[in-house]
C-alpha cells in the first residue's frame, strides 16, 4: 500500500519521501500514516476548506500562486496604512521615512516575498517558511532551506512584525528591512553567497527593473530588496480577534473558559509580566529577552558561552552571528551571541501572543507542540538553570485553569484566520489528550476534583 506522511500542520510527502518527512519533523509529533486514497480525500477536503490548490511548492509549502490567492481576501490594502485601532503618531514612529510603503513599494515587496528566484537553487522564497496557508509560518519545529538543510530556529509567523522593536528570536536585526535581507544570504536558508548574487538573479527581468524604478527610483539592488519586502510585511497587520470584540463590550465574543483565562493571564498565571496586552502594547510582548529554561533541558550553557566567545573574537559580523544562530549549538545561547552579556545567556525575545493559536510549534526551537505544553512549561516554573529569569517560578495552576488559559490564547487569533484557528485548536486538543510531556504530573495527581472535595477528599 502506498503511503503518505501527514504532518501535524505541514504538507504531504508521498512514498519514498516518508522517511525524509519524519526526519524533517524533528522532535515534533510522529507523522500519521494514511493510505494514498484516504490521504487524497483528506487533501481534497483541506483544499476545499482553504480554498486552495492541492499543488505544493518544494519543502512542503503551498505553491506560491495558491498562497497569493489565499492572501488576496485577507489583505486588501495595496499600501502601508495606519491599522485600525492604532494611534497614527505611534504608527508613524514604526514606519521608516525612507520606506513609507507606497503602492509601488508594497507591490514589489509582495512579488519578491513569493519569488523563489531569490534563493540559490530557486526553491525557497520568504513564503516557504512564512506560508499563508499555515498561518504565515511553516508548522515545523525548525525551518528547512535549500538542499533540504534544517536550521536550529523555529520560524515565527510574519504577522504584525511591524510592531517589534527588534527582529529574530535573538534580536540580531534592528529593523524589518535588515531582517528581510539576512535569510537571502544565509547558507542554509536561501543560500545566496552575497547580496549581489541575489540581485543578479532578478536584475535582467524587465518587469523587476520597472518595479524597482517605480518604487525607489533606482535599478534593482540588495538594500531595496529588503526595503520592499519589509514594506509588504507591514501590510500584514492582524489584530482583530474575538478578544478585541470582548474588550469593546461584547460579552458573548469569547467563551466563559476564555474569560476565566483572561483573568488568569492578568493574575495567577502572571502572563502579563512579559506579555502586556493593552492599547499601547497591542501584540502582548515586552520586546525584551528572557531565559525561561527551554534550552536548559539539554544544554551546558557555560560550555556553550565559552565556545561562542572564542568564535566571536575571530568574527563578530552580522553574517557570522547569523550563522551561529541557525547552524550550530550556539543557537541555544540566544541573545548572548548578539550582546555577549552573561545576563543574556539562554534568553530569547518574548513572542507576541496575537494569533498564537496558529503559530505552533512553540518556542525558539519548536520543542513545545501545543499551547497546553506552553502553559505546562510555565506552570512547572520552566527548567532550572543559573540564568533562569527571576520572574519564572511555579504557578500552581489546576488542570481546569490550564484549560481556561489555553482557551483565552486561542481567542487572540484574528477573525480572518478563524477557520485555521478552529482546526488548530481541535488538533492541539486531541494531541494534548494523548501527550502532555511538560505537565507537572505530581501536582496534577494531587488535585482534588470537585466531586471528591464534596466527599471530603484531599
Amino acid at each position: 500500500m502506498k503511503q503518505v506522511v501527514v504532518r501535524g500542520r505541514g504538507g504531504l510527502t508521498c512514498g519514498k519521501d516518508c522517511a525524509r518527512g519524519q526526519r524533517r519533523n524533528g522532535r515534533g509529533t510522529p507523522p500519521l500514516l494514511l493510505s494514498a486514497a484516504v490521504a487524497g480525500g483528506l487533501l481534497l477536503a483541506l483544499a476545499t476548506a482553504h480554498g486552495e490548490s492541492a499543488k505544493r511548492a518544494p519543502h512542503g509549502a503551498m505553491d506560491f500562486a495558491g498562497q497569493q490567492s489565499l492572501l488576496a481576501p485577507l489583505v486588501k490594502t495595496p499600501e502601508v496604512v495606519v491599522p485600525a485601532g492604532i494611534a497614527p503618531a505611534y504608527w508613524e514612529k514604526l514606519v521608516p521615512k525612507d520606506n513609507p510603503g507606497t503602492q509601488a513599494q508594497v507591490a514589489l515587496g509582495k512579488r519578491l516575498y513569493f519569488d523563489p528566484k531569490l534563493s540559490k537553487d530557486g526553491t525557497v522564497a520568504c513564503a516557504t517558511c512564512h506560508d499563508v496557508s499555515r498561518g504565515f509560518g511553516d508548522g515545523r519545529n525548525t525551518s528547512e532551506g535549500i538542499g533540504d538543510q534544517v536550521g536550529r530556529r523555529n520560524a515565527p509567523i510574519v504577522l504584525n512584525t511591524a510592531f517589534f522593536s527588534s527582529q529574530f528570536w535573538d534580536g540580531r536585526a534592528a529593523t524589518l528591512e535588515e531582517q528581510a535581507k539576512l535569510p537571502i544570504v544565509n547558507p542554509i536558508e536561501m543560500g545566496q553567497p552575497n547580496g549581489a548574487a541575489a540581485v543578479a538573479a532578478i536584475a535582467k527581468d524587465a518587469t523587476y527593473q520597472k518595479q524597482f524604478q517605480s518604487a525607489y527610483g533606482r535599478a534593482p539592488n540588495y538594500d531595496d530588496m529588503g526595503r520592499a519586502i519589509a514594506a509588504f510585511e507591514r501590510t500584514l497587520v492582524f489584530l482583530n480577534a474575538p478578544f478585541d470584540r470582548f474588550l469593546s463590550g461584547d460579552p458573548k465574543a469569547i467563551s466563559p473558559a476564555a474569560k476565566g483565562g483572561w483573568m488568569l493571564f492578568n493574575g495567577k498565571a502572571r502572563c502579563n509580566s512579559c506579555h502586556q496586552l493593552n492599547s499601547s502594547s497591542p501584540l502582548g510582548t515586552d520586546n525584551r529577552f528572557h531565559n525561561i529554561g527551554v534550552s536548559a533541558r539539554h544544554q551546558d550553557f557555560e560550555k556553550l558561552a565559552r565556545s561562542a566567545l572564542t568564535s566571536l573574537e575571530k568574527d563578530s559580523s552580522a553574517a557570522a552571528i547569523d550563522k551561529l544562530a541557525l547552524e550550530t549549538d550556539l543557537s541555544e545561547l540566544g541573545r548572548f551571541v548578539v550582546t555577549r552579556n552573561r545576563s543574556d545567556i539562554g534568553a530569547f525575545k518574548t513572542p507576541q501572543v496575537r494569533n498564537v493559536g496558529i503559530s505552533g510549534p512553540y518556542m525558539h526551537d519548536g520543542s513545545l507542540q501545543t499551547l497546553w505544553d506552553v502553559v505546562d512549561h510555565y506552570n512547572k516554573g520552566g527548567e532550572t538553570n543559573t540564568y533562569l529569569d527571576g520572574g519564572i517560578e511555579p504557578l500552581a495552576l489546576s488542570e481546569a485553569e490550564v484549560d481556561q488559559l489555553v482557551a483565552f490564547l486561542f481567542a487572540l487569533t484574528d477573525d480572518r484566520l478563524s477557520a485555521q484557528n478552529t482546526r488548530e485548536q481541535k488538533r492541539q486538543a486531541t494531541l494534548a489528550k494523548k501527550q502532555r510531556p511538560f505537565r507537572d504530573t505530581k501536582r496534577a495527581n494531587r488535585e482534588v476534583l470537585p466531586f471528591e472535595a464534596a466527599k471530603g477528599g484531599k
